[in-house]
């Protein structure tokens, strides 16, 4: 299975949440953790790494709490994950190229790995906070792989 990390699933959550609500500006962590129903230490932990990420700003003092810094339309979840992650990457050698694999020499796979990895991060880019704040009027049930049509059930 090929999944993202509880923290990068729960630090959407959360920018997502502080998108939707444009009436407050900054938010506690206690408050987004109740909103949101993430436990507080993981809410704390998301928003370390978003302000250290330059996601989020952070202003002390009884107003303060954290604020997004860039708008939602420019603010990407390849970016967002990219900082709650790390460079995102299917295996080893998506991420460290060849010198993160010792079959390298012989793998026939990688460039189609690194082809793969490269379509799910423009993917990732072309999606940003302000869509995923914004719930799909038509789901998604057919896609294609390899020009092919697939039937989700």
């Amino acid at each position: 299975m090929i999944k993202i990390s509880k923290i990068a699933d729960y630090g959407i959550v959360v920018l997502t949440h502080i998108v939707r609500h444009t009436d407050r500006e900054y938010w506690t962590a206690k408050d987004l953790s109740q909103m949101t129903g993430v436990p507080l230490p993981t809410v704390g932990k998301v928003l370390k790494i978003l302000s250290r990420g330059e996601v989020l700003q952070s202003a002390r003092g009884s107003l303060g709490g954290y604020k997004l810094m860039v708008p939602s339309e420019k603010l990407n979840l390849a970016n967002v994950i990219q900082v709650l992650e790390g460079r995102l990457a299917l295996t080893e050698c998506s991420e460290k190229g060849n010198k993160g694999c010792s079959l390298h020499m012989s793998c026939m796979n990688k460039s189609n790995w690194q082809k793969i990895n490269r379509a799910i991060y423009q993917a990732l880019e072309r999606v940003s906070l302000a869509d995923m704040s914004r719930p799909l009027i038509q789901p998604l049930n057919d896609f294609r792989i390899g020009g092919n049509l697939v039937h989700q059930r």
